[in-house]
């Protein structure tokens, strides 16, 4: 794995849980991979969208706030 497989996702923003995210899945669509491998990567990719989300529900939430406070 490189070392960007070695990064906290938690320090990740949005674009590059993204990259790395989209990374995964190309890598996990050419197979090749032994079965740990496979799993491990899986397993980080999901923790990757897990992540995209968390930065999407919370620029959500800020523009709903933003829209509240613009119609106060």
């Amino acid at each position: 794995m490189s070392n960007a497989t070695d990064t906290d996702i938690n320090e990740l923003g949005y674009e590059a849980a993204r990259d790395e995210l989209v990374s995964v899945v190309k890598i996990l669509e050419q197979g090749g991979l032994d079965l740990d491998a496979s799993l491990s990567l899986w397993e980080r990719g999901e923790a990757l969208a897990k992540r995209c989300e968390e930065h999407l529900a919370g620029a959500r939430a800020r523009v709903e706030k933003a829209l509240a406070e613009a119609d106060e």
